[in-house]
């Protein structure tokens, strides 16, 4: 299988050969030029191979692994997890993974195209294009996301009064009801009218949302849409990072809060909303850090009404810019960092002069992990132990928490 979920055969006469929708062992007929092909027909289908559970699956772009059989999948991607530290040279204990369960995702992003005027179209990119594949279903998704998916349908279509809007609805499930952040409406000729606002606010109360916002701006709340992380309660900003799966937090939460037993001081870079704050601050104080200030003033606003925390102190900062310097870490023993996918490399540094004898990272890009791993190595520290997490269930993609001592 080729990294991108393509099943690959290396050994043609022109070179390796990937064909999508293809698994390890079959023989099928494929057509087109060049290194990437499209399949025609399986002719001989492996044992693994079984029936995809979404009807849009092979033209939507949303999936590509709906065809394998759930064992040798997540194994196929622990093997690729393990490939990529190993050309870091970086050798450790590889835990049995987190898997995602169909239906779970509580955050889906479904783009918008103009439809009818009570019902645009909606859903996700087609496979290698820009056009839109109209989902009825997603199998991936939380039933209550997929439920809504024609009020969704309803609350996009007064969203095309210029030509250019292409807009994307960011759906969250919180415990209120759906929180959407609406982006891509054209603004540059006034953004939306009244009447058009209007419509909006009223197909979002019929539907029963908690809040619908326009680029972070309000246009329809009836409900704060909050969440329970670890013993705090924290109102969401608009567009909030939250990891994809409550399931997948929770095992990752778990993870670290047990590498950090014993802390007496913690560092949590890249705090967003306090995913891991908030679990830290019951074992020790935080300093808690994130590039976002509307993460950092949703986080603080949460502090006063959070029972049994050490103390949290937060503040919006550019951890690329400004990294947590090794100076100011001399009474942290415990550090923790969740960057976006292009990694730490400037607060891996710091942590790599610091005195800090524990560190974990959290990742969605195991390449950048690798990378700030081996500057960690380099320093003195040890990779003691992997946490993969599969929470985009039926893609390429694989997450991990990762242990460091000295």
């Amino acid at each position: 299988m080729g990294g991108e979920g393509d099943g690959c055969a290396p050994d043609t006469s022109s070179g390796p050969v990937f064909v999508p929708f293809t698994l390890p062992g079959e023989r099928v007929l494929a057509a087109g030029a060049g290194e990437r092909r499209e399949l025609v027909e399986v002719l001989a289908a492996s044992a693994d191979r079984i029936a995809p559970a979404c009807p849009h699956f092979g033209t939507c772009g949303g999936c590509a692994l709906q065809h394998w059989a759930h064992a040798p999948y997540l194994a196929w991607k622990v093997e690729r997890l393990a490939g990529t530290l190993a050309r870091q040279r970086i050798e450790t204990e590889i835990l049995a993974p987190f898997a995602a369960q169909p239906g779970t995702r509580r955050r889906v992003a479904l783009h918008a195209r103009r439809g009818t005027r009570e019902a645009a179209r909606l859903g996700y990119k087609a496979r290698k294009s820009w056009d839109l594949v109209d989902i009825e279903a997603c199998p991936i998704a939380d039933p209550a996301i997929q439920a809504a998916i024609p009020a969704l349908k309803r609350l996009a279509a007064p969203l095309f009064e210029h030509p250019k809007s292409a807009p994307t609805l960011h759906v969250t499930l919180t415990p209120a009801g759906l929180d959407i952040d609406i982006s891509g409406v054209e603004r540059r000729s006034g953004g939306l009218s009244a009447d058009a606002r209007v419509l909006l606010a009223e197909r979002a109360a019929a539907a029963g949302f908690a809040r619908v916002t326009l680029d972070g701006e309000v246009a329809y709340q009836a409900l704060s849409p909050q969440v329970r992380l670890g013993p705090a309660t924290v109102t969401l900003p608009p567009g909030a990072f939250l990891q994809a799966t409550p399931g997948a937090e929770a095992a990752m939460a778990g993870f670290v809060t047990q590498a950090a037993a014993g802390a007496s001081r913690i560092a949590d870079l890249y705090c967003g909303v306090g995913t891991f704050t908030f679990r830290l601050a019951e074992i020790a104080p935080v300093h808690a850090a994130d590039f976002a200030p509307d993460a950092i003033r949703a986080l603080t606003a949460a502090l006063g009404a959070a029972p049994r925390l050490k103390g949290v102190v937060a503040e919006a900062r550019d951890l690329v810019r400004r990294p947590v310097l090794a100076e100011e870490l001399k009474k942290t023993d415990l550090a923790v960092f969740d960057p976006p996918r292009a990694g730490a490399a400037e607060q891996t540094a710091e942590l790599a002069r610091s005195s800090v004898a524990r560190v974990v990272g959290v990742s969605c890009n195991p390449a950048t992990f690798a990378r700030d791993a081996r500057a960690l190595i380099d320093a003195g520290f040890t990779l003691e132990r992997v946490l993969p997490v599969d929470q985009f269930l039926w893609s390429p993609h694989i997450e991990l928490v990762g242990v460091f001592g000295r």
